[in-house]
């Protein structure tokens, strides 16, 4: 749909909205003055140009029309001057014939010197082209008067050849025989000429620059000897065949066109090719030591814009010719290193190595167009991607491996775990995963750059996470083997659950170091992610040692069940906290000798508060005590217990601990009359816990019923 046409009042009306607008008009009026005036220039320019074109256009197509009218007149004034003599001189045909019959004679005349001198001069070409092929970085001082006599030479032989075309094929045998070593020659000039042209750079560097202006020399002259033979077939094929055969030089031109200029670029291209081919290679194919030592890219291209391009003419471009096919050739190669999926490492020396070269391409003032196709599409942002992808799956690899021996050696329990230098039992799990983790840390470090590293440290934190979980789990499916079916279960489960705890112990200590090798070099922005993820892996760590530790006091606590199961029964009162106590302390003597210090700490504070709780439960279901003798049995068990856990804390720390049993046992030792102040002192600090305490009391032998109704509530 065509748009609304706007008048001019609609147009002043959108500026002219308010009283105070018409304060405006001036400068609204010299704005629009301004903008007409460049308008009506560059419409004035525009117009200039076209007509310029026009005109331009014009002239050519005159001029053009001129020249073909001239070609025409000429051609028929030839044509008349050819056929008038035939009418005029009636003899004129007996003396065509002579002088043909004459030219013919001087023709072989020269065809038979000219073969004879031909052994001769090949002979000194063969010498000269032999000296100046030895070195290909040479002077070649004979390459022009090489080219020079063999262009004369095969001019004669084109000619010769041409005109032996109605001969016998006997003679045109013979004379192919003749012309064979010329043949050969020509070749291995060609073959030379080319070479030169693979070497251009090297040849400069050898301080020959002379040479490649001879060989540019060459190039030309071959150019337009290839420019007149095309023009000769194009009006042979235009003009009438009558016409053009008076032409001798059309009948004995049989020139084959050889395209120096289109082969000269070839070589140069693949001299190029092969270059970038032979440094990679020269490497070992190594992509890192190929970027690493790729400095001689910036000094070829330099070189070739100080020294080659001086040589060529302008029209051949040959700096834009070098830089692009550089460009491409190194494309190439980059392509090839991605398709060999190299590894992380290279990835990340690849991403910043092409930020390099696009800004060192600039500084050499490089233009922009010759360097496409952009390197890697234009996408090494992709690289970290790809670099993320690959960290990826080898953590996921590695990790997979690590935790398939561990798991086994843990499952097994063969053998008994290692003991590492501080005499403590261990396990290869987290020296082995941090070294696989600080080799990619230091990786993404080298990349100077805060999101790559806060990336790895995510997936580092993913894998640490992954590992805990499979730890758990595997810790409670053979903790719960071991109890439910103990015959089928491998021995050695508490060795291994010390070894555990340890190891994660370990992993959270590198954790910790690398959180502070690794935090002071990133910006806020990235610091607070990378704490947090190590942070959370490091409570991870500690969760698994937890869970080993608290498995630990469930194995001692299982193996105690036939005793504690006699706590407050008959059997109770002969006393069984002694062998309690002594099977505690036979799996503590273990603990303390092969567990880390902190966790064994730990350890004792959980195992205290198991014991506690086991021991009062059994007590809350005590069916009946026997007072005072049940009071008595409590204290020496009090004893016992105070003086085990004694010897590994100090007795401020038990103090407070074992209180709740002083307190129970005095409820138990009040009168009737009194109990009540021992239970007001209780539920001051444990709360009221009217269920316990009834039943408590009312295990008591020496209170009856009424007694207990009338505590407290």
């Amino acid at each position: 749909m065509a748009a609304p046409t706007i008048s001019a009042a609609q147009a002043v009306g959108e500026y002219l909205q308010s009283p105070d607008d018409l304060l405006k008009i001036v400068a609204f009026r010299k704005k629009l003055e301004k903008e007409k005036s460049s308008i009506d220039a560059r419409l004035k320019s525009g117009v200039k140009d076209q007509l310029d074109a026009t005109r331009d256009g014009l002239r050519k197509l005159f001029g053009t029309r001129s020249n073909v009218q001239t070609i025409k007149d000429e051609l028929e004034t030839v044509d008349r001057l050819c056929s008038d003599p035939q009418n005029v001189v009636s003899t004129f045909d007996q003396i065509s014939r002579v002088s043909m019959v004459h030219r013919n004679f001087v023709q072989t005349e020269e065809m038979v010197n000219n073969l004879l001198d031909m052994s001769s001069k090949l002979d000194m070409l063969e010498d000269m082209l032999a000296r100046d092929s030895e070195d290909i970085l040479g002077p070649a001082p004979n390459i022009l008067r090489i080219h020079y006599q063999l262009n004369k030479l095969e001019a004669f032989r084109n000619q010769t050849i041409h005109q032996a075309k109605r001969s016998s094929a006997d003679v045109r045998r013979t004379l192919t025989q003749w012309f064979d070593r010329l043949n050969k020659i020509i070749s291995a000039f060609d073959e030379y000429v080319l070479a030169i042209a693979q070497n251009i750079l090297p040849i400069v560097r050898a301080g020959y620059p002379d040479v490649i202006v001879k060989l540019m020399k060459i190039v030309e002259i071959e150019g337009r000897e290839d420019e007149k033979a095309i023009a000769m077939k194009l009006v042979k094929k235009a003009a009438k065949l009558d016409v053009a055969a008076k032409f001798q030089s059309m009948q004995a031109n049989a020139r084959i066109i050889k395209h120096y200029r289109s082969k000269v670029q070839k070589c140069i291209i693949e001299s190029i090719k092969e270059k970038f081919e032979a440094a990679y290679e020269r490497e070992g194919r190594n992509p890192a030591a190929f970027l690493e030592n790729s400095l001689w890219i910036y000094q070829d291209i330099m070189r070739i814009e100080e020294d080659v391009v001086p040589c060529f003419p302008p029209s051949y471009e040959i700096y834009n010719l070098y830089v692009r096919e550089y460009h491409r050739a190194l494309n190439d190669t980059i392509t090839k290193i991605m398709a060999d999926e190299p590894e992380a490492s290279v990835l990340l020396t690849l991403h910043q190595w092409v930020k390099d070269y696009r800004k060192n391409m600039k500084d050499l003032n490089v233009p922009p167009e010759l360097l496409e196709p952009p390197l890697l599409e234009g996408n090494e942002q992709s690289l970290i991607e790809d670099y993320l992808k690959l960290i990826i799956k080898k953590l996921d690899e590695w990790t997979a491996n690590l935790m398939k021996t561990e798991v086994e050696a843990f499952t097994a329990r063969e053998e008994p775990p290692e003991i590492d230098s501080d005499g403590l039992y261990g396990m290869q799990g987290a020296i082995i995963l941090f070294q696989m983790v600080n080799q990619q840390v230091d990786l993404a470090m080298e990349s100077n750059q805060g999101l790559i590293l806060s990336r790895v440290i995510e997936e580092v934190n993913r894998v640490m996470r992954g590992v805990q979980d499979r730890w758990t789990k595997l810790v409670d499916t053979e903790y719960k083997k071991q109890i439910e079916k103990p015959e089928e279960a491998a021995g050695g489960l508490v060795e291994y659950c010390i070894a555990l705890a340890n190891d994660q112990i370990k992993s959270a200590e590198f954790a910790e170091t690398l959180s502070g090798r690794v935090e002071p070099l990133v910006s806020d922005k990235y610091r607070a992610t990378i704490h947090d993820r190590l942070n959370d892996a490091i409570d991870g760590c500690l969760d698994v040692a937890k869970k080993c530790t608290q498995t630990l006091i469930d194995i001692i606590f299982n193996d105690l069940k036939p005793a504690t199961k006699q706590l407050f029964q008959p059997s109770w009162y002969e006393g069984i906290m002694l062998q309690i106590v002594e099977t505690i302390r036979d799996y503590t003597t273990d603990f303390q000798a092969y567990l880390h210090q902190a966790m064994f700490d730990s350890l004792l504070e959980d195992l205290l508060d198991t014991f506690l709780v086991t021991y009062i439960t059994a007590l809350a279901n005590a069916p009946k005590l026997k007072i005072p003798a049940a009071a008595q049995r409590i204290k020496e068990d009090i004893t016992e217990a105070y003086k085990f856990f004694g010897t590994y804390k100090k007795t401020k720390e038990l103090e407070p601990r074992f209180e709740v049993l002083e307190m129970i046992l005095s409820l138990l030792e009040a009168s009737k009359s009194l109990v009540f102040l021992s239970y007001w002192s209780f539920a001051k600090v444990h709360g009221p816990n009217v269920a316990f305490v009834e039943a408590l009391m009312k295990a008591r032998d020496d209170l009856d019923r009424s007694a207990h109704q009338n505590q407290p509530s």
